[in-house]
């Protein structure tokens, strides 16, 4: 009896990392958890990660599910990259995380992402009739009929699909420009959502290649008067969760000093084409919140001023972002911050 893994992990190509994936079979059942998989290898002059004369790198599990797709007992199983000493590669990033989210553990940060992309086939947006536009943005948000909406029964499967695997997957949405959509992750811990979430990306570009179509995260897939592509970040601490003053401590920690720049930086690709002020964005250079203000950097949702208790919403990421960096980065800044305060 044997089951089959797919080993996933993320590259080195520059600007955005890609998924990449392959398949290994193992003798017997799925082990009773990650820590019994084994390690693997790859070749990293392949994937932007490793000179030819000497490119092994390892695959180390790190999260595991089941597969939605093979079905079965097969698994799919996400994969920290580390050098052949066994300490991690430069590409690693959920290696940085670890430490942060161990060190303010105590505080209970928890993370909700919207994960907002896009659907090509081809050149276009999937929705964009060839040789023309279509309708100007309004009623494709959550909107419902043939004229409106496209790739229904991709995200449907994508949902499934992700549910199968036990993602943590709160809701979908249909997004303001054709062939544009989103699906959320959370609420979890730091290490928990940036996993579930780079599982639940390569489901969804697994899912759309079985029907033909391309799934971008590109920020800004349709120039001109088009909504860009995000990844709002929902944050809060268990003081977060318990008063108001703590709230507006985690947003005044985001906009001090060199904060905001450092973190737009690392947001994600093509950063400046999106945040522009416009499409419900505040200037990239620019850092700013408010109560139920999307075009601020930071919102608070009108029910967490009323309740003064709750989360805020960074608004700022790129599709394209790598949860690991934003979680660290929002991790980092806020708990820090709300520690020197006492507000923990």
């Amino acid at each position: 009896m044997t089951f089959k893994a797919e080993y996933i992990w993320i590259d080195g190509t520059q600007p955005t990392a890609k998924l990449r994936s392959k398949t290994k079979i193992l003798p017997g059942g799925p082990s009773g958890g990650v820590a019994d998989l084994p390690v693997w290898g790859f070749d990293g002059s392949s994937t932007n990660q490793a000179e030819g004369h000497s490119s092994d790198l390892v695959l180390q599990p790190v999260f595991s599910c089941p597969d939605p797709i093979r079905g079965g007992d097969d698994i799919l199983v996400l994969c920290e990259v580390l050098h052949t000493d066994m300490t991690p590669h430069n590409t690693n990033t959920r290696a940085l995380l670890r430490p942060v989210a161990e060190r303010f553990a105590a505080q209970e940060p928890v993370f909700g992402i919207e994960q907002e992309y896009t659907f090509f086939r081809g050149s276009r947006p999937l929705g964009f009739p060839e040789g023309g536009f279509p309708a100007p943005q309004g009623g494709y948000y959550c909107g419902v009929g043939a004229d409106e909406i496209f790739g229904r029964e991709i995200v449907e499967k994508h949902l499934d699909n992700c549910l199968a695997a036990g993602l943590g997957l709160s809701g979908i949405n249909a997004e303001v420009m054709p062939g544009q959509w989103e699906f959320q992750v959370g609420p979890l811990s730091p290490l928990e959502v940036a996993d579930h979430m780079w599982v639940a990306r390569w489901l969804l570009y697994r899912t759309a290649e079985a029907a033909g179509v391309t799934a971008t995260l590109d920020a800004k897939p349709a120039k001109g008067d088009w909504n860009g592509a995000g990844a709002h970040t929902n944050f809060s601490t268990k003081a977060m969760r318990e008063g108001y003053d703590p709230i507006i401590t985690a947003c005044e920690a985001l906009g001090d000093g060199d904060k905001p720049l450092r973190h737009v930086e690392n947001y994600g690709t093509g950063i400046e084409s999106r945040l522009t002020g416009l499409h419900e964005t505040a200037p990239w250079n620019e850092y700013s919140y408010g109560v139920s203000d999307r075009g601020a950097s930071v919102r608070i949702p009108w029910q967490v001023e009323v309740e003064k208790k709750g989360y805020i919403e960074d608004r700022r990421p790129n599709a394209n972002v790598d949860p690991y960096v934003v979680t660290r980065l929002i991790v980092d800044t806020c708990c820090t911050a709300l520690e020197k305060a006492g507000q923990v």
